[in-house]
């Protein structure tokens, strides 16, 4: 099949997975600020996003999703190396006009895949999972999302941690949008240099959004969701 065997497939599948990644990023970037304004509406966002079938179907396919990117993200890194063998040694100065986003795409791949390890230790292990197999802790419910990012940004090595896992996706996604639009030919000579300035912008509000709710959660947790002076255990018990 020519979407496994061939350059161009392959990145067509890595152009298809990786907008509907984005897709993703967008509606948990617009989740999650619904956290800074009600702390109810965020905890009833994620109970009907909880334990359900169709969340836990969700959650399966963006797993798979996830997978097949990264898989062929290797696959095609690991062609290009090939390709070039030792030529690659030949020239040590960076081209003016190829973005550091582009070059370093590979090492900022590998920052979110473990952005994202955390990510799913603090949240879903602690949210999802643990509703599926009835767990229980003495910082908050499963379904009370609000508790869970009060909690994580309570510690500053996370926030630190997540600043840097939310400027690499910025990277990725500034050149991702456009490159995948361009992939699957939405980019001729006219839309090129507009995707580009869109990748940008999206990028932008996306991970700006991440990052504003992260800060918020770090620096002024009780002024957030319309609950202040609550109280987070830090004993954790399941």
């Amino acid at each position: 099949m020519w979407l496994c065997n061939s350059s161009i497939g392959r990145k067509v599948v890595m152009s298809v997975t990786g907008l509907a990644l984005v897709l993703f990023l967008t509606f948990h970037a617009c989740m999650n600020v619904v956290a800074l304004f009600s702390a109810e509406a965020y905890n009833q966002i994620c109970e009907l996003l909880g334990s359900n079938w169709y969340a836990i179907a969700a959650t399966a396919g963006l797993g798979a999703l996830v997978v097949i990117h990264i898989v062929y993200a290797l696959i095609l890194t690991i062609q290009n190396r090939k390709a070039r063998g030792n030529n690659r040694y030949d020239q040590t100065d960076k081209p003016e006009k190829v973005e550091w986003a582009s070059q370093n795409m590979f090492a900022l791949g590998v920052i979110i895949c473990l952005g994202i390890l955390l990510h799913l230790f603090n949240f879903w292990y602690n949210m999802m999972f643990a509703e599926i197999v009835g767990a229980t802790s003495q910082i908050a419910s499963p379904t009370d999302g609000f508790e869970w990012i009060k909690y994580t940004f309570s510690n500053p090595v996370y926030v630190v941690l997540y600043v840097i896992w939310i400027c690499a996706i910025w990277f990725h996604l500034t050149h991702g949008i456009w490159s995948s639009m361009q992939t699957l030919g939405a980019s001729g000579h006219v839309w090129f240099n507009r995707w580009k300035c869109i990748s940008q912008i999206w990028a932008t509000v996306i991970m700006g959004m991440f990052l504003i709710v992260a800060l918020a959660f770090a620096f002024c947790p009780d002024c957030l969701g319309g609950l202040s002076g609550r109280v987070v255990p830090f004993e954790m018990a399941f």
